[in-house]
């Protein structure tokens, strides 16, 4: 067995575990963000703006008969 060719192929390895490892760090951080940034905008909105915003057609009208 070739150690040269061995200590590439570990090297290699390891390479490509530390790029994905840094890209999953990037994507967790950036996870985080949008989900303290969603808590703040909950938090900062009542909950009757919010229901209007998902559904506009609920509630804009009445139907009165006399």
């Amino acid at each position: 067995m070739d150690i040269a060719l061995l200590s590439m192929a570990l090297n290699q390895g390891q390479v490509q575990q530390q790029a994905s490892m840094a890209v999953m760090k990037k994507a967790m951080g950036n996870a985080e963000q949008q989900g303290e940034a969603l808590q703040k905008l909950m938090s900062s909105a009542d909950a009757r703006a919010i229901q209007q915003a998902t559904q506009p057609h609920l509630g804009s009208s009445i139907d009165l008969s006399l």
